[in-house]
């Protein structure tokens, strides 16, 4: 670990911020200044700033070792890398899917991408913070971007409705959050990670246990876990789909990093303190994200319940609070964003300029009007539900196995359990399209080339399934440096 002097050499760390801080700017100026044909052309730059980004991120980022930045704010390592290129990746491909789907709705502007940047520059903040202080305005920068993007859609009161909802339990959130870091800082005396291990270890009592406890609500919200779920469901419903798949996906990334920054880092040579809690809130997750989804109608809905479940395995790997854990959780959050960009990519193309297909019954027959995307969705159904011998299988496996490693043997036999149940509800919406009769529906929306990228998504999904230990060899490596 090495503290970097304040010079312009020292700083390209941390040039992934700087560069899409920069771009941010000339992205306003560009929507501000360029009348009429701004939104094409915001969109179109928006993708080549991803893009450039992700290259700039590889060409720069640490790939071993730990380097630290103003004053130990900010922390540059392996895992941040890893991270930061798949949040470029991901918002990347969240915005191209839904180029068609935002023009059909006629909110396409430019002010969206710009939200979509701001929002990753706030995940960015997470990955790379060493500090109570960066966790905090990273949370934060976050979580405004996630609110006006769900109420963007002026002319929905379903938006309005669920952007209000999300914003009143989002400010819960984020107060507890703040008071358990102020806790923890009482406590220890420092804000600093690093130290914050130690101060932790060696102050054991009620008030470490109080701010540890408001702590892992904040990061379960974040999450959207059993209790603290009821955002997840009217969000994902009542937000656009473009921004259900955002929402859905790239911010799984910042609770993961704000989990393995806080806890497993920060507060990880006690883990007793934590590990306990997480349990019962992974548990909880499982158990309610896959039963309820079987009752849903609505693909959104059934979606949201079946992204709290998969909360649940991702939380697992921290109730185990070793090293495999955490590499399995990774794993999983990364194997859980990939599919999740292609589910909803499916359900963005299935749509028409006449009605969205948002809704289970939609999907009955639509082998056969549309059979290539019906494969492709069959692909990343059963990814979904952990069927061999797609992604999706070794994510839940990798779990169940650092569980059986480190003696947690109900936890793995509950998460085998609801494995099984979750399969259901995946399974119907390939009964849909497969085995029920057509139903009345309008032509969906040609966009070859997302259809040509959305294949080359799922296709990501079979191959990593078939070689299993590339993914599971790279986050071993990148968890053991951290």
């Amino acid at each position: 670990m090495t503290f970097s002097p304040m010079t312009l050499a020292s700083l390209a760390p941390a040039l992934p911020e700087m560069y899409l801080t920069g771009a941010i700017c000339v992205l306003l100026l560009v929507e501000v200044f360029f009348g009429k044909d701004r939104r094409s052309l915001v969109a179109g730059l928006t993708l080549v700033v991803l893009a450039v980004g992700a290259v700039l991120t590889l060409s720069v980022g640490a790939v071993t070792g730990r380097t630290l930045l103003f004053d130990g704010l900010y922390v540059a390592d392996g895992l941040g890398t890893l991270l930061k290129v798949a949040g470029f990746v991901t918002v990347g491909l969240a915005l191209f899917y839904s180029g068609g789907y935002l023009d059909r709705r006629h909110i396409r502007g430019g002010e969206y991408y710009v939200l979509a940047l701001t929002a990753l520059l706030g995940i960015f903040v997470l990955i790379s913070a060493n500090s109570l202080l960066t966790v905090y305005v990273g949370v934060e920068l976050l979580a405004l971007s996630l609110y006006a993007l769900v109420a963007f859609d002026r002319d929905s009161g379903l938006a309005a409705e669920a952007a209000i909802k999300y914003f009143v339990l989002g400010a819960i959130a984020s107060g507890t959050l703040l008071y358990g870091l102020s806790m923890l800082y009482g406590m220890t005396g420092t804000l600093d990670l690093d130290r914050l291990a130690i101060g932790a270890a060696g102050a054991q009592g009620a008030g470490i246990m109080i701010g540890t406890a408001f702590v892992v609500v904040a990061v379960a919200f974040k999450f959207g876990a059993v209790p603290f779920h009821m955002w997840v469901p009217d969000v994902y419903h009542g937000a656009p789909t473009s921004v259900t798949l955002f929402i859905g996906t790239a911010p799984k990334l910042a609770s993961f990093a704000l989990a393995i920054r806080l806890l497993a880092h920060g507060l990880g040579i006690a883990p007793g303190n934590w590990t306990q809690m997480l349990a019962i809130i992974a548990v909880l997750s499982l158990l309610t994200g896959n039963v309820v989804a079987i009752a849903q109608a609505n693909l959104k809905r059934m979606l949201a319940y079946s992204a709290i479940g998969n909360v649940g395995f991702i939380l697992l790997g921290f109730v185990c609070a070793n090293t495999a854990g955490y590499q399995a959780s990774l794993s999983y959050t990364l194997v859980y964003v990939l599919t999740a960009l292609g589910s909803f990519g499916v359900m963005l193309l299935a749509g028409s300029a006449q009605g969205e297909a948002e809704e289970i019954a939609d999907y009955k027959g639509f082998a056969a009007r549309e059979p290539w995307l019906a494969l492709l969705m069959l692909v990343l159904m059963l990814s979904t539900a952990g069927v061999p011998p797609f992604v999706g299988f070794w994510a839940k496996l990798w779990i169940i196995q650092a569980l059986l490693d480190s003696q947690h043997l109900w936890l793995a036999l509950t998460a085998m359990a609801v494995s099984v149940i979750g399969a259901f509800y995946y399974l119907r919406v390939v009964w849909y399209m497969y085995f029920e009769p057509a139903a009345p529906a309008h032509a969906p929306a040609p966009a070859p080339a997302a259809r040509v990228v959305l294949t080359l998504n799922t296709l990501a999904v079979l191959l990593l399934g078939l070689l299993p230990n590339v993914l599971l060899a790279v986050c071993a490596r990148l968890i053991g440096a951290i």
